[in-house]
């Protein structure tokens, strides 16, 4: 039985298409507009924080600087669980494909707010709009190259390692060029790079969108119109209430952080609790639920220290981070490029190493493990240089450093976003993924207020107990792989 959807999967239907490095050719359309909205995305986020925190007198606003961290945390966070709701309306309403599409015009919108709108307006314009776009992006193209495969077709992790290597492309040369000209001409230039950005990506689907299989199109829970009319009400009493907490100042920019990882923990729990619990979901596919809670867990461990990418080490690179490249101090947001420099070239190998091993490779519990164990070794190499004072850090150990962040990130991120296909029920899978994204919302959303005990006087204490708890998650996991792979039924 097929665990995608209720038609026969779409690569059972023709000979295996081989188009595009041994994957179906219809990877190359949800490569590229992940890839732009990546560009957008990355270049945008390479930037933000230092133009929150920086004095006026340097273009930005002057928001102290754990605030500023909380904001961007909180936004991460948002844009991970707006998956849930993009996937929710995907399944329900419009399909995967026509969410995609309205989403990226939404984040195309936003990145437009923040390069033209001044001051905090434009923040906040600006980063709920590409938070809710992107949510609709990433959950949903996620879904669509899932649909490119046949259950049982071992070239998934193999094909969504590829499809990783296109975001990492976006992630590269957005930060690089965001940067620069946030250098030279100004913030607000930067991000308006962002926005031309996703408007070339929205060009490049648009002539592609068509081809895409028609269960790419297809809702597979649609709504009644009683529900419909529900949902509609109860969205826009949520907007309401939202708005009304923010002017009241209940919801305040250094709460920010805290209310995502509540409504973060909320939300998952209540999905967890919905597809245990629907009469849709048949004994075998409660029971993959049930393995994927601590692969879950293992993911929101990983996430919380691997986002401090944006703000802990922005923070980090920024005050202590030796930029000088031969006689050139580099902007703080080309650090953010490095992550990607290593995706791209580790990539294509890691697709090669999960294909050449095929049945033998490690099972999903044991690459989560091994992620978020590797994942805390990454934070205790900060350890010889804690305390080391302005401009210290090596840029070379930086790069190291960032090397074994991209390593953990490979045995975690493509392959779950694989096995949230995977172990999806068949009617909710569009929302598995989303509750993968959600794992990463919370983790971001952690990683905001994490960042809030961050400083430079307390580099020890702070890097040594973030990496010893993550080490430990991972080597829980791990110890847990047995009896995970029985309730996975055969999904490995």
């Amino acid at each position: 039985m097929s665990i995608m959807s209720d038609a026969p999967p779409v690569a059972t239907q023709r000979d295996p298409d081989k188009g595009f490095f041994g994957q179906p050719f219809l990877l190359t359309s949800l490569f590229g507009v992940e890839m732009w909205e990546r560009f957008s995305f990355y270049g945008m986020q390479g930037i933000v924080l230092i133009y929150l925190y920086y004095s006026a007198e340097q273009g930005g606003l002057g928001v102290p600087q754990g605030t500023a961290a909380g904001i961007v945390g909180a936004y991460g966070g948002l844009v991970y669980l707006s998956t849930i709701v993009a996937t929710w309306i995907a399944d329900r309403a419009l399909g995967a494909e026509r969410t995609l599409f309205f989403s990226a015009i939404v984040v195309m919108a936003g990145h437009i707010a923040l390069a033209v709108l001044p001051g905090l307006t434009g923040v906040g314009v600006g980063l709920v709009l590409i938070a809710l776009g992107s949510g609709g992006v990433k959950g949903n193209a996620t879904t669509l190259v899932g649909s490119l495969y046949a259950p049982d077709d071992e070239r998934r992790d193999a094909g969504f390692s590829l499809f990783y290597l296109g975001i990492n492309l976006g992630a590269l040369v957005g930060p690089l060029l965001t940067g620069i000209l946030a250098d030279v001409a100004g913030f607000h230039v930067g991000f308006g790079l962002a926005a031309v950005g996703m408007a070339l990506g929205l060009v490049q689907y648009s002539v592609q969108r068509r081809k895409l299989p028609a269960a790419a199109s297809e809702v597979p829970s649609p709504l009644s119109p009683a529900a419909r009319t529900r949902a509609i009400v109860l969205a826009a009493v949520g907007v309401v209430v939202i708005v009304v907490l923010a002017l009241t100042g209940v919801l305040s920019a250094d709460r920010l952080s805290l209310a995502v990882i509540v409504v973060s923990a909320a939300a998952a729990v209540a999905v967890f609790a919905l597809m245990l619990s629907s009469d849709g979901v048949d004994a075998v596919e409660r029971r993959r639920v049930l393995a994927f809670i601590p692969l879950w867990i293992a993911s929101v461990a990983f996430w919380s220290l691997y986002q401090q990418q944006f703000t802990v080490l922005t923070i980090y690179s920024d005050q202590q981070l030796d930029r000088n490249l031969f006689g050139w101090e580099f902007p703080v947001g080309w650090v953010q490029s490095i992550n990607p420099v290593f995706i791209i070239v580790l990539s294509g190998v890691f697709a090669a190493l999960w294909t050449k091993l095929g049945s033998r490779q490690p099972s999903t519990p044991l690459k989560f493990g091994l992620a978020a164990a590797i994942m805390g070794v990454a934070f205790l190499l900060f350890l010889p240089l804690a305390g080391g004072g302005p401009n210290s850090a090596p840029l070379l150990a930086m790069v190291g450093i960032l090397f074994v962040f991209t390593i953990a990130e490979l045995m975690l991120s493509p392959v779950g976003l694989s096995v949230s296909t995977k172990l999806a029920p068949k009617a909710f899978r569009a929302q598995m993924v989303g509750l993968f994204f959600l794992s990463v919302a919370l983790g971001t959303a952690i990683s905001g207020g994490l960042a809030g005990l961050y400083s430079a006087q307390h580099e020890t204490v702070y890097f040594g107990v973030n990496g010893a708890v993550a080490i430990v998650v991972g080597i829980l996991v791990m110890a847990s792989a047995p009896a995970l792979r029985k309730l996975m039924e055969g999904v490995k």
